[in-house]
């Protein structure tokens, strides 16, 4: 049987606190990307990038929305103006 702790036992919409995510990457991840380190750590994110945008105008393919226009308000006339609310 679980403890209350495992992931199994944890309710489907529980609430992930940011500390908690850190530890859980820690936990998970620690000891690789300790060996990998810092600037291998940016250059391993650097690579993934092109993935990032790969699967952004997959999100945009599928839902129908078309980045250039999307992008329009940050390159047509005055910009982006102030903080959003």
């Amino acid at each position: 049987m679980s403890t209350p702790n495992t992931p199994a036992q944890k309710a489907p919409h529980s609430e992930l606190t940011i500390r908690a995510f850190q530890d859980l990457i820690r936990d998970r991840y620690y000891a690789t990307d300790k060996a990998r380190g810092s600037a291998g750590t940016v250059v391993y994110l650097i690579e993934e990038f092109a993935d990032v945008l790969a699967w952004l105008a997959t999100i945009a393919n599928i839902t129908g929305v078309d980045l250039t226009q999307a992008l329009a308000k940050y390159t047509e006339g005055g910009g982006v103006e102030g903080v959003k609310d």
